[in-house]
């Protein structure tokens, strides 16, 4: 049963945007209750005969404390524990809790942004069936804030060389680039914030950055809810695409369904905030975003090694070969994201190869070390008679 100022606190909420069942969280109560509180006949509400509390008389104390923006509940205790309150906390946690949404500094005000000036991207996991196996899962979310257009990409990694395929084809999918990117502080695109409001962003990043011609933003630490909107738009794929399809026969049938999906029903949803279908907003949008570039940015992932005297480098814990002659000098590493292993020297390519568990062995084209073999071979010959004459002298 609710009392008078429990649905005070429920009216109150609701004023200010709050979803019914986020004040059911924070009230402690089932939001069947909520809806019948904010019904006209407020049936759901019962008086209950007062009763004294050991807080009563400390109250105009507590208020005051909150007005100065002291909101940690262990502080207030010990304030009017001096006062003589002999109760517990619980008691003060409780009379709290309804008022913190009063607390200065916690409501968030939503920036819109606008058409084609900025991309909220954001990484989510789920575990999935792929092939008859549990697989995790991660799904790179890129989303446009005036449209509220998104778009998402599965893979098995949430590695750098994947983020940057991730928001390159979701580039592609929304045909432009938009002004900024603002994103999260993970390592592929943040290396740290040496101070507040600066911010060291990683070089491939800024490199892809230029390439597509769009400015690198980060959250504040400890502030994601900064990207918000892309933050939401997780939630959304788990509760809605990741509820339909359970199973997949493949990585590429994940994707082809992702994509499909998102044209099908994600354009097409009606949004809650703008009010507008979301494919007819980007169609306003679109026009504002910076055109590709002709060449796509390499994603591949980089690297250099030294080739060892017998013509192999070691990849990620196995050896594959290269040519003989390139043996003591160094090579350029590159690995696909479909786990091709290209090797140059120069501009030149010198190996390609596709990688592969240490347990199955060693990599090996019987080519690269043809000339070590040639070399082996020509071993050169003595007569017998020497070591026949070796062996009179001793």
């Amino acid at each position: 049963m609710l009392r008078k100022e429990d649905l005070a606190v429920i009216k109150a909420l609701k004023q200010r945007g709050v979803y019914r069942k986020d004040i059911a969280a924070q009230l402690g109560i089932h939001p069947k209750t909520v809806s019948r509180a904010l019904r006209p006949d407020r049936s759901v509400v019962h008086q209950r005969k007062p009763r004294g509390s050991k807080l009563d008389r400390y109250k105009a104390s507590i208020d005051h404390l909150l007005a100065e923006g002291v909101w940690n509940a262990v502080v207030i205790l010990r304030e009017i524990q001096a006062e003589g309150y002999d109760g517990g906390i619980t008691t003060l946690r409780l009379y709290i809790q309804p008022k913190r949404v009063l607390r200065a500094g916690k409501v968030t005000v939503r920036f819109e942004t606008k058409p084609g000036q900025q991309l909220q991207s954001d990484w989510g996991e789920i575990v999935v069936e792929i092939a008859g196996q549990l697989v995790r899962v991660h799904f790179m979310v890129n989303l446009l804030g005036y449209s509220r257009r998104f778009h998402f990409w599965c893979t098995d990694s949430a590695d750098a060389e994947h983020t940057y395929e991730g928001l390159i084809r979701s580039l592609e999918y929304f045909g432009g680039s938009p002004d900024e990117v603002l994103v999260d502080n993970q390592k592929a695109a943040v290396v740290q914030h040496p101070t507040p409001g600066e911010t060291h962003f990683n070089e491939r990043f800024l490199d892809l950055a230029g390439h597509y011609g769009f400015t690198p933003r980060a959250c504040r630490p400890y502030r994601a809810r900064t990207k918000g909107k892309d933050e939401r738009m997780v939630g959304y794929i788990k509760q809605h695409f990741f509820v339909r399809y359970r199973s997949f026969a493949s990585w590429a049938h994940l994707n082809q369904l992702a994509e499909q999906w998102l044209r099908t029903e994600a354009d097409q949803r009606l949004h809650g905030t703008v009010k507008e279908v979301v494919a007819v907003r980007f169609e306003r949008e679109a026009p504002h975003l910076s055109p590709l570039p002709p060449q796509r940015y390499d994603t591949t992932y980089h690297e250099t090694r030294v080739v060892s005297w017998d013509a192999y480098i070691d990849v990620q814990g196995n050896r594959y070969s290269v040519p003989s002659a390139l043996a003591g000098q160094a090579v350029a590493v590159r690995i696909g994201l479909n786990d091709t292993l290209r090797v140059y020297h120069g501009d030149a390519l010198v190996a390609d190869h596709v990688l592969r568990s240490a347990d199955l062995g060693w990599v090996t084209v019987p080519e690269h070390h043809a000339q070590l073999w040639q070399e082996t071979l020509h071993v050169t010959r003595r007569p017998l008679t020497v070591y026949q004459e070796a062996a009179t002298w001793n």
